[in-house]
């Protein structure tokens, strides 16, 4: 049999497998050498957060059930994915606390390659008439543990999976399920993430899903680029207008304002559209690939602070755009679910380590901007931003 699962968290079976290790040897073929690990950190604020490490002979992933099944970091080769947070993570959830009153306890948790904003909401903190927070910054999702997790091996198909269950969910509240598969071809140099999100409650819910999709030094640093073809775009504030111009490329380090753009990406005839971000040498990369239909808009944040504080920028496909939920709300962007409704979801992670390969990826973004000329604005319009 070339083809074998590993449930290595069941709550509803009270089952949980403290560490696992998967190699060659644990499947009925004869594959290249890959990994595919489980394991808990210990100590610090990390203690008690759980690991799975896939290896694929070329690229290595970290993943974090704990944390909402979000993407730690990634490597390939000279390539390192992800970021250099002033925190220390991976964070345990119960050290961030995510409804502290000032609405922005997330980013006590925040150091991920790949965090999901959301469900129930994703964008900026908002208070009740009476002070009282309702919704905290990006959400809970992210903050929320796996309560079933597998890994599979598919020799035939020269592919490692990971599959995890997560439930935000509340009495007297909506209930959402995220079932998200993270998948990787044996020897290559990208990844697949899928997500099904179901409304598991009797009455309708509501969503919204922003994808932080983090990149700090060296593949995001100043002189870096990032690529997109765009249809739309628009800054979120008279900052990030002011620099329009700028938008491709990235400044030097400095203490100061955070840039936000939001897009509308052209997609191809089958709905599928891609970003770029590449170093200054133009021989590094991540290129990111999705469907405009299940991600209407796009957000790209640059936060070029000293890199002792965390330079950063956040690629971020989404359905809809990170302000307070009762705007998204007035413009239509928060998504409806009925019960038992499952919506999908679904990214394509290409690492890219040469020029060659930055190159082409280049050339096909170039190709789908030449379809349509694009429509940019110096200035925040009515409708994207309050």
């Amino acid at each position: 049999m070339s083809a074998r699962t590993w449930i290595l968290t069941d709550v509803a079976a009270d089952r949980y497998v403290e560490s696992s290790a998967v190699g060659p040897a644990e499947v009925d073929s004869s594959p290249p050498p890959f990994a595919l690990n489980k394991r808990t950190l210990r100590g610090g604020l990390r203690d008690g957060v759980d690991v799975v490490e896939l290896d694929n002979g070329r690229l290595k992933l970290t993943l974090l059930p704990t944390r909402g099944l979000g993407v730690w970091r990634a490597e390939c080769g000279d390539v390192r994915l992800g970021w250099k947070s002033p925190t220390v993570g991976p964070v345990h959830p119960r050290y961030v606390p995510v409804d502290e009153p000032s609405g922005i306890g997330w980013l006590r948790g925040f150091d991920e390659f790949l965090v999901r904003c959301g469900l129930e909401s994703n964008g900026a903190p908002e208070w009740d008439a009476s002070g009282k927070l309702v919704h905290p910054l990006h959400g809970r999702i992210a903050n929320l543990p796996a309560h079933y997790l597998e890994t599979r091996v598919d020799a035939a198909r020269r592919e490692l999976a990971v599959v995890g269950i997560v439930d935000e969910s509340r009495f007297f509240g909506q209930q959402l399920r995220l079932k998200s598969t993270l998948r990787t071809t044996l020897g290559t140099n990208s990844f697949t993430v899928t997500d099904e999100i179901t409304n598991l409650a009797s009455a309708p819910g509501e969503l919204e899903l922003l994808y932080h999709i983090n990149q700090g030094p060296p593949l995001a640093a100043p002189g870096s680029r990032f690529l997109a073809p765009v249809q739309t775009l628009v800054p979120k504030d008279l900052f990030a207008g002011k620099n329009i111009a700028s938008w491709q490329t990235y400044p030097a380090a400095a203490t100061g304002p955070e840039t936000v753009l939001f897009f509308e990406l052209i997609a191809g005839p089958d709905g599928g559209t891609k970003v770029l971000l590449h170093n200054p040498s133009g021989n590094q990369g991540l290129a990111l690939s999705f469907d405009r239909r299940q991600f209407p808009l796009f957000t790209l944040w640059k936060n070029p602070l000293p890199f002792a504080d965390g330079y950063v920028t956040g690629l971020e496909p989404c359905i809809n755009l990170p302000h307070g939920k009762s705007f998204e709300k007035s413009q239509g962007r928060v998504a409806k679910l009925q019960p038992g409704e499952t919506r999908r979801f679904d990214l394509r992670f290409d690492v890219l380590t040469t020029a060659a390969e930055v190159s082409a990826v280049a050339a096909e973004i170039a190709q789908l901007q030449a379809t349509a000329a694009p429509k940019i604005y110096d200035a925040p319009q009515p409708g994207w931003s309050p």
